[in-house]
């Protein structure tokens, strides 16, 4: 077929009714603008914070176990004032961001719930435990960060999965060697919820370092 006879017949079939040529689509570009779904959105929301927005909120917030304790003995609620963050919700509890050092007493390494347990006050007994996950339980993470207001997002759905999101990247985010960490000492960061003064210390890390 000729070159003319070839721009002949494109020239014609541009002609035709409803007919147009349409160029293929990148599947890089359909598949970068694909809309996310709320896991997808909030994976990435979590990811942000411990990116940009934790570092400079934990350091400013973070209070230390010991100064911590002597506060709690006057009163959950003067130490929440002083240093917790509390959602606006009416009967919602205490949440802080505290900063421990301790000895490993206990460690669950196996389970997907897994745990170490510190002590953190000299007295040969463990009186705080590490959520290492992956599983890792509660909202504490969520509700000690006083910029997440439940109000700027779609539902309750949507809020709870960032909670669930935020506790995945304190799992991923965990660096510790797979020896057993009993009897070392180690120095944690996280978050936690008191409903009670007396109430056992559970935190979600931040920051876990093993000397």
């Amino acid at each position: 077929m000729t070159p003319a006879w070839t721009a002949l017949m494109v020239c014609a079939l541009a002609l035709l009714p409803g007919c147009k040529i349409v160029p293929n689509p990148d599947p890089t570009t359909a598949e970068a603008e694909a809309p996310m779904d709320d896991d997808q959105r909030m994976a990435a929301r979590a990811t942000q914070i411990f990116d940009e927005e934790l570092p400079p909120y934990v350091q400013d917030r973070t209070v230390g176990a010991s100064d911590l304790r002597a506060i709690l003995a006057q009163g959950l609620d003067d130490a929440g004032e002083a240093h917790g963050i509390r959602p606006a919700s009416e009967g919602s509890p205490w949440n802080f961001i505290v900063k421990a050092d301790g000895v490993v007493v206990g460690a669950d390494r196996e389970s997907r719930a897994a745990t170490l347990t510190l002590d953190t006050d000299a007295d040969g007994q463990g009186d705080l435990t590490v959520q290492l996950g992956p599983v890792i339980r509660g909202t504490a993470l969520r509700d000690a960060l006083d910029f997440l207001v439940f109000t700027d997002f779609r539902d309750q759905i949507e809020f709870a999965k960032l909670a669930r999101a935020l506790n995945d990247q304190a799992h991923q985010r965990l660096v510790l060697p797979d020896a057993d960490l009993t009897g070392r000492s180690l120095s944690v960061t996280g978050a936690m919820t008191l409903p009670a003064a007396d109430a056992p210390w559970v935190v979600v890390p931040t920051a876990l370092v093993a000397p």
